[in-house]
Order: C-alpha cells, then sequence, then structure tokens
C-alpha cells in the first residue's frame, strides 16, 4: 500500500542550461544554473516569482537573491552527486506538510570551465586541503586520494568476491555509449561530435589507458560543464500547467559512510535502504518498475548499485548490460542519455538523472533549448538513484507517468 506522501506532488518541467558540456568560452556555475531555470520557467509557464521553495547543493541563498525570491522554504543539502534526488524527497515532503506550493531544484557545475578558470566560478573554497579533515588524517594517508582511486577498490573487491571481472564491467560502458549515440545531446555521440565519440568495444574499454588500475578511462565518467532545474509542484499546480505531469511515486535516502575506508563492505551500498524506503513509501518493488536512472560515475558504481535496488542478484548486477536488457531495445532501459559515462558529467550527476527520466516519464525526450531529440521509451515507472561521496550517500525516487 503506498504511503502517505506518494504522488502528493509532481515534477512539472525539467530543463537544462544553453550550453553544457565543453563551452568554447568558460561559464560560471552561476550562469549554468540561471540559464535552467529560466528555461524550466518558460517551458512549464510558471513565472520565476511564483517560486517559493529553493533547493540547491549550497547555492539556494545566491539563486534567491539573483532571482528576487523571498523564498518560504530553503533547502542547502550537499551531499555529493545524490544531493538533487533528496531535494526532491524534501520538496515532496515540504509540499504535502502545505509549506510550499512550487519548488525549484537547481544544479550548477562548471567541471570542465574550471580548468580554464583556474577553479574561480565554481562557487568552491580554493586552497590547500585541511590536514584536520578526517579524510586527510584517517584516509589519505594511505594512499587513497581522488574518486578513481577509491573506485578502483570496489572494482577489485566485487572481482574477488564474486568472481567478476573488470571485462563484465566493461559491457557497462559498451551499452551506454550505445544509448548516447541516440542522444544528439550527448558529448559522445559521434566522432564529428567528439573525436572520442561514436561506437566503442569492451576491448576498446579495456585497452584504454589505466586511470587507477584496473579502471581504465572509459570505465570513467566525463568531467564537463552542466546546469538543470526542475520544478516540482503540488497536485493542483501539476494539473494547471502546459506540462505533463511526472509522479513522485517514493522516495528514500541514506548515508553509509563519509571515508571510504569506513565502508563496510565495498560491494554493498546505502542505495539498499534508500531504495527499500522508496519502494515501501510507492508501495511498489523492483518488479514494477520498467527504466532506471543509475548514478555511473564508474561502470562499477552503476553494476553495484543496480544490485542494490534489487534489480539483479548480488554479484550480478552487470549482466544487465552484458546481455542486453540495458541496451536501446533491451527489455530494462537503463541510462537512456548515454549516462555520466558518455552523455554529461559535471562533478555531481544526480540532476542530470532527473532530468532524463523527466523527458522519458513525460514522453517529451528533446532538448528543452535546441528542439534536438532524445530517445523515447515505453516505460512508465523509472527508479532513479543518485550516489554521493565514494559510494557513501545514496538518494532514491520512484517516478511514475501520468
Amino acid at each position: 500500500m503506498p504511503g502517505e506522501l506518494s504522488r502528493a506532488a509532481a515534477i512539472i518541467g525539467a530543463a537544462e542550461a544553453n550550453e553544457i558540456g565543453y563551452p568554447a568560452t568558460p561559464k560560471t556555475a552561476l550562469q549554468l544554473h540561471i540559464e535552467a531555470i529560466k528555461n524550466v520557467s518558460e517551458q512549464t509557464g510558471i513565472p520565476i516569482s511564483r517560486i517559493d521553495g529553493v533547493f540547491s547543493a549550497g547555492w539556494s541563498s545566491q539563486l534567491a537573491e539573483h532571482l528576487g525570491l523571498h523564498p518560504k522554504y530553503i533547502d542547502t543539502t550537499s551531499v555529493g552527486g545524490c544531493s538533487f534526488e533528496m531535494h526532491v524527497h524534501h520538496a515532496l515532503a515540504a509540499i504535502h506538510a502545505g509549506i510550499i506550493e512550487v519548488a525549484l531544484i537547481s544544479h550548477g557545475e562548471n567541471g570542465w570551465s574550471a580548468r580554464a578558470t583556474g577553479g574561480r566560478g565554481t562557487g568552491r573554497p580554493r586552497g590547500a586541503p585541511d590536514p584536520w579533515d578526517p579524510g586527510q588524517q584517517f584516509q589519505q594517508i594511505y594512499g587513497v586520494s581522488g574518486a578513481p582511486s577509491n573506485y578502483a577498490h570496489a572494482m577489485t573487491r566485487h572481482n574477488h568476491r564474486f568472481g567478476s571481472t573488470p571485462e563484465d564491467f566493461a559491457h557497462i560502458a559498451v551499452v551506454t555509449r550505445q544509448w548516447a549515440m541516440l542522444n544528439p545531446r550527448a558529448i559522445m555521440f559521434s566522432k564529428e561530435t567528439n573525436p572520442g565519440g561514436g561506437p566503442i568495444t569492451v576491448e576498446d574499454v579495456q585497452n584504454s589507458r589505466v586511470v587507477a588500475w584496473p579502471l581504465t578511462l572509459l570505465h570513467c565518467c566525463l568531467v564537463t560543464d552542466y546546469g538543470g532545474a526542475v520544478l516540482v509542484a503540488s497536485p493542483e499546480v501539476a494539473r494547471s500547467v502546459k506540462t505533463k505531469p511526472v509522479w513522485i511515486a517514493g522516495a528514500g535516502e541514506s548515508m553509509g559512510h563519509a571515508n571510504m575506508l569506513e565502508m563496510e563492505d565495498f560491494t554493498a551500498t546505502s542505495a539498499a535502504a534508500s531504495a527499500a524506503a522508496a519502494y515501501r513509501m510507492a508501495g511498489m518493488g523492483p518488479e514494477d518498475m520498467e527504466m532506471a536512472m543509475i548514478y555511473d560515475s564508474f561502470t562499477i558504481t552503476a553494476g553495484i548499485t543496480a544490485e542494490m535496488l534489487g534489480l539483479a542478484p548480488r554479484g550480478e548486477g552487470f549482466l544487465l548490460w552484458k546481455d542486453g536488457r540495458a541496451a536501446p531495445g533491451g527489455k530494462f532501459p537503463i541510462n537512456t542519455n548515454g549516462g555520466g559515462l558518455s552523455f554529461n558529467h559535471s562533478g555531481m550527476y544526480g540532476m542530470q538523472l532527473l532530468v532524463e527520466a523527466y523527458r522519458q516519464l513525460s514522453r517529451t525526450a528533446e532538448d528543452g533549448v535546441t528542439g534536438l531529440p532524445g530517445k523515447q521509451v515505453d516505460a512508465r515507472s523509472c527508479i532513479v538513484n543518485g550516489t554521493g561521496g565514494s559510494l557513501s550517500t545514496t538518494g532514491t525516487l520512484i517516478l511514475v507517468a501520468d
């Protein structure tokens, strides 16, 4: 039986910044935020002045000031790439409680442009790491430094425990690229759009340069610019706008650890708990899901998460991609935009998951700015799972078509 909050709100629009990926002229994070917000306002017909809740990963006060808003609800939850799934959860609760009617969830991150600007325009502090930070004291002294080295541990542990291989997980990169080749917005759409684009093979993945053994370059996500925004609204508002609502049937969030050396099991994440909460609220289960948007910072992230969401048995998550179920034309499409591996990954990928889930479930899978088409699917239910930190925090949503 669905919980009290199930379908108490809907996503009514999702849009991106005017230019994402590798812009020729560097952009600031704020630019990416504001462009996406303007686009989602125009898409839905909801004026910015009607927004009464602002949710972002640390930018909410700046955004409200820039937009001339005085919100009734402010959320700055920032726990990595799953923050935006958590924002949807929090907005659902705030709308159900009658505090707000229209919530803005926004993301702007210039992971690519920051290289040219020396880190300026990111909104993040610059300088040497804090030597008193627990991660500095208790983790990096053992040589674990940076996301690839952390996730390499998860890959080797999964291989040891379950007998899987890096080649098994390479299929995730290959299938995800197949989806990207159907999406003109994807960075790796074709060799014409990017020299590294177009089809890849398992051999290509394994023979690309090593980043942190056994992870090679094509096991790892892109680093790009991205701006995205979604509007979440009450049922009354959702029924009054020109766009199609996508209902929030379930939501959950959880945390396993902060520093990866405190992770109890490198092959299991808190997504099991956040998904259980989302399924419970929705009154649904893994067997009711017809599509998935799964955070894929690395191939191992997607494979392990599929297991945690109950979409595959333990140790067999990669089979969803290897046997073709997750591929175009397969029975269970996953990451239909091309994922963080081949579409776009600015650093925190959770917003891209939301935008793509909305586009597919609302049957409006096209770029909201240029009209570029996207790949349509027939799914009416979708599980969306964001991951933050080093397999640390998770936010899970169950979304259903109107």
